[in-house]
């Protein structure tokens, strides 16, 4: 079915269509929109799921984990500092091995206090365990929660996944949406280790020093184990509904000596100014960087890479340009941009390549550069 709706409202239909066991939800700004939405499915009989409105974002990561840990499919939606309010059981859900899908919609941490879009709150969940994707359009955000669900629920990796959608820029943009009816794309749950009422059974919760690094390296295994699973559900979708998406999403690349890589909007933003520079004769391209983790290779050996960062790690630098680094080998321009949904245009994009020669680092709207 075509429609016509925001980015929120995209998740929200695709949960729909999922049809989770169990929703439990806060609301925050710029996320509301999705769990209101779910809410109106709740009540109006379209989904047959248990809705429960939470007291906060802690409690809502921790009834998921509660469902979840029992064999049901979970969904929950958070953004910024209710992110933050959650780290604690985000770490609990990645640890106990439970497919629970969270969309996203990435805004600014305070102070000061700023509700515009910016990917440093879901950049300081990327050590927890969870697959993390970011996309820039109301399609990819339906489709890519579609995914999550079967990707997260795979036997091969069981790790829960963060769905990121830029705030305003994208959780609020009107935009064409194509619904399908997923089937058997998504399959029934299977978690293999279910707590089940009629087996009871005994856990213990305290693990020691011989027994630990057995449990990080289970999750790393999963997350090097999800890369294949990932490029399976995605030709198994594009199969079935005609829609292709990538590791990353690439744009005149073959032929480019200078290469823009960015995440979210910022990233489709890039694409129109790739050609506006082809125009003046710079031989540019852009990739955007769809999942964070896990971590894609990137070919991008012996490019000029322009790295736009939508965040910062103090006393480090711009953390998307910190992972490319440390993958490639490669010395990168990093930009600075779009702080707190700071506009950043495809003209703006375009003089970030003119300036690459400029140093190794770029403020966007700071009168310095280092």
């Amino acid at each position: 079915m075509k429609k016509i709706a925001t980015g929120n409202k995209a998740v929200a239909e695709a949960v729909k269509q999922v049809r989770p066991d169990v929703i439990a939800a806060y609301p925050i700004t710029p996320q509301t929109e999705v769990v209101e939405q779910i809410a109106e499915f709740v009540t109006s009989g379209e989904m047959k799921s248990r809705y429960i409105a939470v007291e906060s974002e802690h409690s809502a990561m921790a009834a998921c984990i509660g469902a979840s840990i029992t064999g049901a499919r979970t969904f929950t939606a958070t953004s910024s500092h209710g992110l933050l309010y959650m780290h604690e059981m985000t770490n609990w859900a990645a640890g106990a091995r439970l497919p629970i899908v969270m969309a996203n919609i990435n805004r600014s941490i305070g102070p000061g206090w700023n509700i515009w879009t910016e990917h440093t709150d879901a950049l300081q969940e990327r050590d927890t365990g969870w697959l993390q994707v970011y996309v820039s359009t109301v399609q990819e955000a339906y489709d890519t929660t579609l995914m999550a669900f079967r990707i997260a629920e795979h036997n091969d990796v069981l790790l829960p996944v963060m769905v990121n959608l830029d705030g305003f820029l994208l959780s609020h943009i009107m935009q064409p949406l194509d619904t399908v009816e997923p089937g058997d794309f998504i399959p029934q749950l299977h978690l293999p280790h279910a707590i089940d009422v009629k087996n009871p059974a005994g856990y213990g919760g305290l693990t020691g020093p011989d027994q630990q690094f057995k449990f990080r390296w289970d999750i790393e295994r999963s997350m090097r184990d999800s890369v294949k699973v990932i490029e399976e559900t995605g030709k198994e979708f594009a199969k079935r509904f005609g829609r292709t998406y990538g590791f990353t999403e690439d744009y005149r690349c073959e032929d480019a000596d200078v290469i823009v890589v960015a995440m979210g909007t910022l990233g489709k933003e890039a694409e129109v100014a790739i050609d506006l520079l082809r125009n003046e004769g710079i031989t540019a391209g852009s990739m955007r960087l769809r999942w964070l983790r896990p971590f894609p290779k990137m070919n991008l050996k012996g490019k000029q890479i322009v790295v736009i960062d939508r965040d910062y790690s103090f006393g480090r630098g711009g953390i998307l340009a910190t992972e490319i680094m440390a993958q490639t080998k490669e010395e990168v321009f990093s930009v600075i941009a779009g702080l707190g949904g700071q506009e950043v245009t495809y003209e703006d994009v375009a003089d970030f390549v003119r300036k690459r020669s400029m140093g190794t680092e770029f403020w966007f709207g700071v009168n310095s550069h280092v």
